[in-house]
């Protein structure tokens, strides 16, 4: 059941990193109401179809929320659950009429957690953004890429998942664990700014120890080490290498087929140079073949998988890093607990598959929520 089981957590449905924030406590046990948009139960989806992939291990209800009838039934909602999360820009939940004190006046113990870009206060928190936007303002997206060139998107691991969702669970989880040794409900203000930044700490301290330049492709990470970097094999599939300690940089040569004398490790200053020998080596064989001679090894030595053939790698089917949702592999929930093991998820609901059930685990009878589906409140 995970550890959060017995946990209510009401959703209003977003896009980014809210979902994937919820998706990680559904993973641990919590049971999960979404409510998505009328439009969306009757098969109108629109960019929220997006998200589908984040959406294992929810009940869903079709609501709408601009009318009084769907805001009380979300205040009744969120009197009885223990977390709320909505992903909207500042202020849109107090118009709404579903606001931190709405429904704290309701249920003082609730944790009502927001998720935006830029946060609820600053000159930029009503502004449109994305990942990259974030990203690119905490510092983080700045040292990432090759010398001479603009820094690629990464994805949007970094802001929306890593610095958004990531720390949204973690805010969450602490305002728990104050609720239970408290009774005391609080807001969850969780920005993707604020969390890419922190995620860009122990780069801040190695600059201020002056072990860290500016410089794209002149530190340790950023692929300015021969020995911390991707190569091309000589199938056009790629290597992923980062031997950074002495004993494992030893083991890396040793593969390669390279004299330690011809290529020692501290001297960047050669790096260039060591990095084009590196390359010719590597392209000299192909991805599996390299995979072959550093089997067994320490020289941190890894093939780069697509997607598509990640949950077929030998270690991934051993270690049940993929699992099937629902007919569909995706991720396994993480991570592992001993005392209370994480089961796989629910597979991803239709949009307002549990109206009718939700409805009535509140109270409402046969009777209203036909009243209220008649008048489109809930769908």
């Amino acid at each position: 059941m995970g550890p959060l089981a017995g946990t209510t957590v009401l959703e209003f449905a977003a896009i980014g990193p809210a979902p994937f924030g919820v998706m990680l406590l559904a993973d641990l046990g919590a049971d999960i109401i979404r409510i998505d948009r009328v439009a969306a139960a009757k098969g109108s989806a629109g960019v929220e179809a997006t998200m589908r992939g984040l959406s294992r291990g929810r009940r869903s209800i079709g609501l709408d929320i601009k009318s009084e009838e769907g805001v009380e039934v979300a205040l009744r909602l969120a009197a009885s659950a223990d977390v709320l999360v909505e992903g909207w820009r500042p202020g849109v939940a107090e118009r709404l009429g579903v606001g931190p004190d709405a429904c704290l006046a309701r249920n003082p113990g609730l944790v009502y957690a927001r998720m935006t870009g830029w946060g609820q206060d600053g000159p930029l928190a009503q502004a449109a953004g994305h990942d990259i936007d974030y990203a690119a303002v905490a510092g983080a997206l700045y040292p990432i890429g090759r010398a001479g060139s603009p820094p690629p998107p990464p994805l949007n691991f970094l802001s929306d998942f890593a610095g958004g969702g990531c720390y949204l669970v973690i805010g969450i989880l602490a305002a728990l664990v104050h609720r239970d040794r408290t009774g005391e409900g609080q807001v969850v203000d969780a920005a993707m700014i604020d969390g890419t930044a922190s995620l860009t700490t122990f780069f801040h301290g190695l600059r201020q120890m002056g072990a860290w330049r500016d410089e794209r492709e002149a530190n340790l990470l950023d692929g300015g080490a021969p020995y911390y970097d991707s190569y091309a094999c000589a199938d056009g599939r790629y290597l992923a290498v980062g031997a950074i300690e002495p004993q494992f940089y030893a083991a890396l040569l040793d593969g390669l087929g390279l004299d330690p004398r011809d290529h020692p490790q501290g001297d960047p200053a050669r790096w260039p140079e060591q990095k084009q020998v590196f390359a010719e080596v590597i392209a000299s064989k192909t991805q599996a073949e390299w995979v072959a001679v550093f089997e067994g090894t320490d020289a941190c030595v890894a093939p780069i998988l697509p997607l598509h053939e990640a949950p077929d790698h030998p270690h991934n089917v051993a270690r049940e890093v993929f699992v099937e949702v629902g007919g569909a592999v995706q991720p396994a929930p993480a991570p592992r607990l001993s005392a209370t093991p994480l089961e796989i998820p629910d597979p991803v609901p239709d949009y307002g598959q549990h109206t009718d059930e939700v409805l009535a685990e509140m109270g409402y009878d046969a009777d209203t929520i036909t009243a209220l589906r008649a008048d489109d409140v809930v769908a």
